[in-house]
């Protein structure tokens, strides 16, 4: 064994056999995120709420609970089981560091993730450690865990300096360990630079920092604006980072959320805008020979608690999507990591069951996040969509057209108004309501509530995993 390699366009072993990586991301376990695992707003704010409703020894048992059962040897198991070879593992930098301790590495900081590291290496599965959450935020993402729309990493040089200590941390604790395949730096990043100058500052100086403790790992770098813009990135591109560099898109089809234009038939049109969408995001990398890497992609599922009848229709399609999108991707012997493994039930390889303590006694709290629609990953607003048109259209009818572009681009007026409005505040005035529905709980009811996360307690989605693993025999 040896570490793993780009070579041109591809992966490549010590011996230079080429090495393609299948897998999934590992979110909502060291970077919790409110479709994955039910609560509203970011992590920090539950966090933070549930300590204040319960005590801090409560709340640390909850979570650290949590953490043990959410992946654990079973569920390395299964996915080996399905011939995929990779696991990209979003962290959040509030295990590493304190906010009021800065560039002060916790004692336990690696605890969990060494734990699941080696679980994966037992079975010869490569993990890709992919820091999801920067200091002050790299985006306006829920999954940035900053609580704001805009990211203020890009504003602040000391959120730069510790995003730069850290990964000299994280790089000095595994540059030894070749299962780990490589370093994921910054998981969508969106700089609002019209050059992205913020963003390639920060790549040369990462690089620089990691190059200097470790030299062999790979390193995934995401490109601006949520992953799907290069086109700022310099044209030294090849070597400026060295020769080990991967360039991470993400490959999301609006055909495989709700939002959908139209609905999904794979017909030849549709098809055509798929493979089109796709090879805009990697067309900077093919002009100049580089490798590419999609680091998210795949569609969201129908659940008969929400859609009822409509569901098994519903994931017709999506599954659909799923199958179409491979084969392009198979075409190009592409490496990728769906999103996502694990979740309670919209978009995950494997869902915590309806019948756990955590699905029963949240049953009515999650109707009701979902008929607010306060989470904006995949979100159904039919319900109360006509309750923020207004101020849509207050927007259209007082702000001239050219000034209602805003970054980032791929944020609509529409898609603006709702996050800051509905996914921000609406989604903050029901956080101490998830708390409060856990005060008086007792330590064993809270471990019972944790261990709903366990592999041994969800249910498996057996065709996205059977048609994943056909995929994976047929590479």
């Amino acid at each position: 064994m040896s570490y793993l390699k780009v070579s041109g366009t591809q992966f490549v072993d010590g011996a230079g056999a080429p090495v393609v990586l299948l897998g999934a991301g590992l979110g909502g376990w060291m970077m919790m995120e409110n479709f994955i695992s039910g609560f509203p707003g970011c992590e920090f704010h539950i966090r933070e709420a549930l300590a204040e409703a319960i005590g801090v020894e409560k709340a640390s048992l909850f979570f650290e609970k949590f953490l043990d059962n959410f992946f654990a040897e079973a569920d390395a198991k299964f996915f080996k089981s399905l011939s995929l070879n990779c696991v990209r593992i979003a962290v959040n930098y509030h295990h590493f560091e304190d906010d009021m301790n800065p560039r002060v590495l916790k004692i336990d900081a690696f605890k969990q993730l060494d734990r699941v590291v080696t679980l994966c290496a037992a079975e010869e599965i490569y993990t890709i450690i992919d820091l999801h959450s920067t200091p002050g935020g790299q985006s306006g993402g829920w999954h940035a865990d900053a609580g704001t729309h805009f990211g203020n990493f890009w504003k602040h040089k000391d959120f730069q300096d510790r995003f730069v200590w850290l990964w000299t941390q994280i790089a000095e604790h595994y540059k030894d360990n070749i299962w780990v395949a490589g370093y994921n730096l910054m998981n969508e990043p969106a700089d609002p630079h019209p050059h992205h100058t913020g963003l390639i500052s920060i790549y040369d100086r990462t690089y620089a920092a990691i190059h200097d403790i470790d030299p062999n790992h790979i390193l995934f770098l995401d490109g601006n604006t949520f992953a799907t813009d290069f086109t700022k990135f310099p044209e030294d591109s090849a070597t400026r980072w060295g020769s080990n560099v991967a360039f991470a898109i993400h490959d999301y089809s609006t055909f495989g959320f709700p939002n959908s234009p139209e609905a999904y038939e794979g017909t030849n049109d549709q098809k055509d805008k798929m493979k089109a969408s796709y090879a805009r995001k990697r067309k900077w990398m093919d002009e100049r020979v580089l490798c590419v890497w999609n680091g998210e992609w795949g569609p969201v599922y129908g659940r008969e608690v929400y859609d009822g009848e409509q569901t098994e229709d519903i994931n017709r399609r999506r599954y659909m999507v799923l199958k179409d999108q491979l084969e392009i991707y198979r075409k190009d012997s592409l490496s990728w990591s769906i999103w996502l493994y694990k979740d309670i039930g919209f978009q995950g390889m494997v869902y915590v069951s309806q019948d756990t303590p955590y699905m029963k006694h949240f049953r009515e709290f999650l109707l009701k996040k979902h008929r607010l629609a306060v989470d904006a990953w995949g979100a159904d607003d039919k319900y109360v969509k006509p309750i923020y048109e207004p101020i849509i259209n207050l927007i259209k009818e007082e702000v001239a057209e050219p000034n209602q572009k805003l970054y980032p681009p791929i944020w609509s007026l529409e898609n603006r108004v709702t996050r800051i409005s509905r996914t921000i505040l609406v989604a903050e005035f029901l956080v101490k309501e998830w708390a409060e529905l856990l005060i008086g709980k007792s330590d064993k009811e809270l471990v019972d509530f944790a261990e709903s996360f366990a592999f041994e307690k969800c249910k498996k989605r057996e065709e996205l995993n059977s048609i994943l693993k056909l995929n994976a025999l047929e590479m």
